[in-house]
């Protein structure tokens, strides 16, 4: 019998509805720490980059005050449009990293630029990109990659993502195969893969040594079809539901968690269900919910409230 005792369960700003560091139809960072150490994690992203604080010491009493501890951060960049956008990636990311380090943690998640206003929906640029764009984007994950591993000790994971230039599973794989291992490996988003359809389960068999990081969603295929059928941008797919808590969606989590679980490493595996926007008074129970189902299914650590450090 496969054991998850090497995947560590997380959640993130997201699974609350945070897209951004701040917007008024969004919780604020205090709900947020309050409420996810309610309902039983222990380990949590950093979210948009200042949407918890900044400060060091400040972040890092706010976080054991709660009993909380740091797993990694998310950071965009369009890395396709070249030299100037690659030198806003290594500030931004430098500084995030230097955050993470001050904290303990070591995974940096990188996504790619959306190609739609993440507001609106509206399309933003084209949703295909040339031959020198590719190369730009993946050249560019390499430089970046090793500088962050070389000078700050912080490894980079890639996140496929929806209405973005890598999303499919065909866009994955080839993503995989012109980046360097050493510095470039996968944030495994379970959710944005089957939103484009893709197949989890075969992406951890085939890249094994790429597998990381994971981004634990589910994907309910009803919506997921009409969006597809409606040519709905992701903007307007979250509001319609399309991101769903476990066990209600794609993909099947058991045998997900135990294909992961036969990689035989260790993986921050983190619940990041996309609600924006939503009412301040939802995501607590889904979040619970969904972290009981997830130590249902043998992934942890899940404590009872009231906690103690």
């Amino acid at each position: 019998m496969v054991t998850l005792e090497r995947l560590t369960l997380g959640t993130a700003p997201d699974s609350w509805g945070v897209w951004f560091p701040s917007d008024p139809r969004q919780v604020d960072w205090q709900q947020y720490l309050d409420e996810i150490a309610q309902a039983g994690y222990v380990w949590t992203e950093l979210g948009p980059s200042g949407f918890l604080p900044q400060d060091p010491a400040q972040l890092r009493d706010e976080l054991d005050a709660r009993g909380l501890q740091l797993c990694g951060g998310t950071i965009f960049a369009g890395l396709h449009r070249g030299a100037d956008a690659l030198d806003g990636a290594v500030e931004a990311c430098s500084r995030e990293a230097r955050l993470l380090t001050a904290l303990g943690a070591r995974h940096l998640v990188l996504l790619p630029e959306q190609y739609t206003d993440m507001h609106s929906g509206a399309a933003t640029q084209t949703g295909v990109i040339d031959g020198e764009q590719w190369k730009n984007l993946t050249t560019g994950y390499d430089r970046l990659g090793k500088l962050l591993f070389e000078g700050l000790g912080v490894d980079l994971v890639f996140h496929p993502h929806a209405d973005t230039h890598v999303d499919t599973q065909e866009r994955v794989e080839r993503f995989l195969a012109d980046t360097d291992p050493r510095f470039v490996n996968l944030c495994l988003d379970t959710g944005h893969i089957s939103y484009c359809h893709g197949d989890n389960v075969e992406i951890v068999r085939r890249f094994p040594e790429r597998i990381r990081y994971v981004h634990l969603k589910q994907v309910d295929p009803v919506v997921r079809d009409r969006v597809r059928a409606e040519k709905l941008s992701l903007a307007e797919a979250v509001p319609l539901g399309v991101m769903v808590e476990p066990p209600y969606g794609e993909p099947a989590m058991p045998p997900l968690l135990e294909a992961l679980a036969e990689l035989d490493t260790d993986l921050f595996t983190v619940v990041e269900q996309d609600l924006y926007p939503v009412e301040p008074h939802i995501p607590l129970p889904i979040g619970a919910r969904t972290a009981g189902y997830l130590r249902g299914c043998g992934l942890g650590p899940v404590r009872r409230w009231p906690y103690r450090t």
